[in-house]
């Protein structure tokens, strides 16, 4: 039987890996993706992005009818939570995902090689699959194999007791008490959704505050709306060690910067310290790819590696760890294995948080102009003053845009409040094709919309905003 031959194969069926085959197969390159799950989508799809909001969007259902629907005059009997109807939402949410992954494969021919894919040199990738293994060729080979949760050192996730952000979006019951270790993105977006439903939620960080990446004052706003729901912090505290038991965890802390340690006892423990990227197994120090210090793949402006003909997208590589700069990456690397100019504008990529409210950035942070010493201006509007926010009864939160003190070219936006990730993506377009403060203040906005707090916050920039 001949060996399988390609001109393109992808390793991992993750957003960038998926995006990144399709793509190539509409450019007319033939095509296959590894993937050693049993569906396409890859963390993302299966156990991230897509399920974790699933939960997000039924907890906020839940949270609105048992406090929130009364004040609009809708009354409702006593509010009763079926967590495995809710699982179950989110079951079917992934699996309409996943399936439609396979289907866009089908429909573009690219071929899905099961199993799990190793670099075995030469232009040939090694697929171990449930039926045994077989090599094949590529003009071009792409590693897009994503990331996977960091543990902490000396503690065993199990993801009944101990959890992964996978064992968060499993669970049977509502924990009574939840502790989440790590202030990030992730371990506050499922903290709410349990918080929501009824547990108690601490959030144990080691640094002084949370989200330490987000703009200074958006962060303080941020974590005062968490602890006005109910959510707990305690900063600057280092976890040491955590024992299970049949009733749950018990955790040792102590300051950061050392002194006494305490014990402090849940029902679980979700462990959101970061992600690393996921490169073992991959036959790469055989194949002679070289990595960085800190284990990633590294790449050149191209997403070329070391090696001739093999590239690398997504979280293996420098940058931030989000599916969306991944799947612009896997576009990018397809049209310039195809001979064309792809590029991608690390200078756009939004960061969103899909708590409630919502918390999306593009650009850098006010800390960061002023350590870059950029003269800048700022331009704020809350949604206290936006009439659809009030309408809605969601007035927490503000807009801020930060403009050049020169060109007023918009160099970058931070938002918290009401659909923050979807508001964001104006600024995104407008920062894209290099636009000013003045030219989204000047462009139509609906009324009434909440987009209507971007365009006030262009105005507040000029210093002539409307409505404040």
């Amino acid at each position: 039987m001949s060996e399988k031959s390609y001109d393109v194969v992808v390793i991992g069926a993750g957003p960038g890996g998926y995006v990144c085959a399709i793509r190539c197969a509409q450019l007319g390159l033939k095509t296959a993706c590894v993937e050693k799950r049993e569906t396409l989508g890859g963390t993302c799809l299966n156990v991230g992005c897509i399920p974790s909001k699933a939960l997000l969007q039924a907890s906020e259902k839940f949270e609105e009818a048992s406090h929130g629907l009364a004040a609009f005059g809708v009354k409702v009997g006593k509010v009763s939570l079926d967590l495995k109807a809710m699982m179950g939402h989110k079951d079917k949410v992934v699996e309409a995902n996943v399936k439609g992954v396979e289907f866009l494969f089908k429909k573009n021919k690219v071929d899905w090689l099961k199993g799990a894919g190793r670099l075995a040199g030469n232009g040939k990738v090694t697929v171990a699959g449930p039926d045994g293994e077989e090599t094949v060729s590529a003009k071009h080979i792409v590693i897009a194999t994503g990331s996977d949760h960091v543990d902490l050192p000396g503690i065993e996730v199990d993801e009944k007791r101990i959890v992964s952000s996978t064992g968060a979006l499993e669970l049977t019951s509502v924990p009574k008490h939840l502790v989440v270790v790590g202030g990030g993105y992730i371990g506050l977006e499922m903290g709410s959704v349990w918080q929501r439903l009824g547990s108690k939620v601490t959030v144990v960080e080691f640094l002084d505050r949370i989200v330490p990446t987000m703009d200074g004052e958006i962060g303080k706003t941020f974590m005062r709306i968490l602890k006005k729901q109910g959510v707990e912090f305690r900063l600057s505290t280092k976890v040491t060690g955590a024992k299970t038991n049949a009733k749950g965890v018990t955790l040792t802390v102590e300051p950061a910067k050392g002194g006494e340690a305490e014990e402090i006892a849940c029902d679980v423990m979700l462990v959101a310290i970061g992600r690393k990227p996921l490169t073992e197994g991959l036959g790469l120090a055989e194949a002679g790819v070289a990595l960085d210090d800190k284990g990633r793949i590294e790449t050149d402006d191209h997403f070329r590696t070391n090696v001739a003909g093999v590239y690398a997208i997504g979280d293996v590589i420098k940058g931030p760890m989000l599916a969306h700069k991944a799947e612009e990456e896997g576009v990018a690397v397809a049209e310039i294995i195809a001979g064309q100019a792809g590029h991608v504008n690390y200078g756009t990529v939004p960061g969103i948080v899909y708590t409630w409210p919502e918390v999306a950035s593009v650009g850098p942070t006010e800390e960061e102009l002023k350590a870059a010493g950029t003269k800048y201006k700022i331009g704020k509007f809350p949604f206290t003053a936006n009439g659809r926010a009030r309408a809605a009864n969601m007035t927490e939160g503000f807009v801020k845009l930060l403009s050049d003190a020169t060109t007023d070219r918009i160099l970058a936006c931070h938002i918290i409040g009401p659909d923050a990730g979807t508001l964001i993506h104006e600024v995104v377009v407008a920062m894209e094709f290099g636009g000013s403060a003045e030219d989204l203040a000047r462009a139509f906005h609906g009324h009434p919309t909440l987009n209507e707090a971007v365009k006030e916050a262009a105005l507040a920039a000029e210093g002539r905003p409307i409505h404040m």
